[in-house]
């Protein structure tokens, strides 16, 4: 089979079923026809699990230098609404970003967008379930629900919507 490509953009980008596209000059993009149907399917889930320990909250602040007491100080968090610790609920929704880049879609899709609600903390040690189901397609775009919960008490500590850009699968 012989691809058909499109002739080299001096401007290294290319607008492609309404996506800007960044493309290199010393590489042939494939022609609309070379692309199969994206791998994803409305319905499509994926579901990952774990635990954040001690250890991991306090990484995540060091790395971030979110250093709030709420967080790293149990003798603190006892006298707040929770009662003791909690783990960063950005913390939890990389469980999401996991999700979403290793498994569904998986590797090569890239965070667009994200709306995202905290109803309930998440605490040290409990085990949560991040889930993703893919809602709408257009183009390269997917529209994906999702959620995380302990998995013990089922209660919902993340739940909102992201927006990926599907990686293309060319055609062998």
């Amino acid at each position: 089979m012989v691809l058909k490509m499109f002739p080299v953009i001096s401007r290294h980008r290319l607008w492609w079923g309404g996506l800007q596209r960044s493309i290199c000059p010393s590489q042939p993009v494939l022609s609309r026809q070379c692309i199969e149907q994206m791998h994803v399917r409305v319905g499509d889930r994926a579901e990952l699990s774990r635990a954040f320990t001690q250890r991991d909250v306090a990484a995540f602040s060091e790395l971030t230098g979110d250093v709030n007491p709420l967080h790293l100080n149990e003798d603190f968090a006892k006298h707040t609404k929770f009662g003791k610790s909690i783990v960063h609920g950005v913390l939890v929704n990389g469980l999401i970003s996991a999700l979403l880049g290793t498994k569904m879609p998986g590797p090569g899709c890239v965070l667009l967008s994200q709306q995202i609600s905290f109803p309930a903390p998440l605490y040290v040690g409990e085990v949560v379930l991040a889930s993703a189901e893919v809602k709408k397609l257009k183009r390269f775009v997917a529209v994906i629900a999702v959620s995380c919960f302990v998995t013990e008490s089922k209660k919902t500590v993340m739940e909102g919507w992201v927006k990926v850009m599907v990686p293309e699968t060319p055609k062998s």
